[in-house]
């Protein structure tokens, strides 16, 4: 070991939203257990004006990735945390875009996704309709960028020799529906990646029970720390 702590990037939901500077619980698991916390803003993230919201427009799953990725280099290139060590999570959007980060490079050791989006195709034609069409704006018009959407998809970009994940969704989404979370868990698995899956029958999107929340931490932890 380098004495230095690992390293947890977390990527944001929306994709639009925004990582928030203010005071956490769960930043305070982590800190406590002797973890780094890097939370990205990446292009498309509110809160920066209207120049970086539209950096996403067209680009979600290549902008996102790119920033967050740049973020863990930047830290451990000032060794500030151990670059051996280094995890990436996220719910939803955010599980899409900590998928894509460990498809991309060898940069993560392991990655958690809550009830993420693996599947653009699928989220374009079986989400609720108040969000059917965003990813019009932040993929492209579909059918005709059909190409674009499954290059995207972390469902599509699974490698051989990538880190262990860990996927938790409940059964109750009607956003991100549960397929997409088991057949991202059966890709890995035919593709030899070591991966857990944690099913919630009475959660939808985003998990609501404190016991629920409480478990996801400690599961996420503990995987972490056996894969790391």
């Amino acid at each position: 070991s380098t004495g230095l702590p690992p390293l947890l990037v977390r990527c944001h939901g929306g994709p639009t939203a925004m990582a928030r500077p203010c005071f956490s619980l769960e930043t305070q698991f982590w800190i406590s257990r002797g973890w780094a916390v890097l939370d990205v803003n990446y292009g498309g993230s509110s809160g920066f004006g209207r120049a970086y919201r539209q950096r996403l427009d067209g680009a979600w799953g290549v902008v996102d990735v790119e920033d967050c990725t740049a973020g863990a280099r930047a830290v451990a290139a000032a060794g500030w945390v151990d670059p051996e060590r280094m995890a990436v999570s996220g719910g939803s959007a955010g599980g899409f875009t900590a998928l894509g980060c460990l498809a991309n490079s060898d940069l993560f050791q392991v990655g958690a996704c809550r009830y993420g989006v693996t599947d653009l195709a699928a989220l374009a034609q079986e989400t609720h309709r108040f969000e059917s069409g965003y990813t019009e704006t932040l993929v492209g018009p579909w059918p005709a960028a059909a190409q674009r959407y499954r290059d995207r998809s972390p469902l599509y970009r699974v490698r051989h020799g990538q880190g262990p994940v860990v996927l938790f969704q409940g059964l109750k989404d009607q956003v991100v529906l549960p397929e997409q979370t088991e057949r991202m868990a059966a890709a890995l698995r035919q593709r030899g990646v070591t991966v857990e899956m944690h099913i919630y029958p009475e959660e939808g999107h985003g998990f609501r029970d404190g016991g629920v929340q409480q478990e996801v931490l400690l599961r996420t932890e503990a995987f972490f720390q056996q894969h790391i």
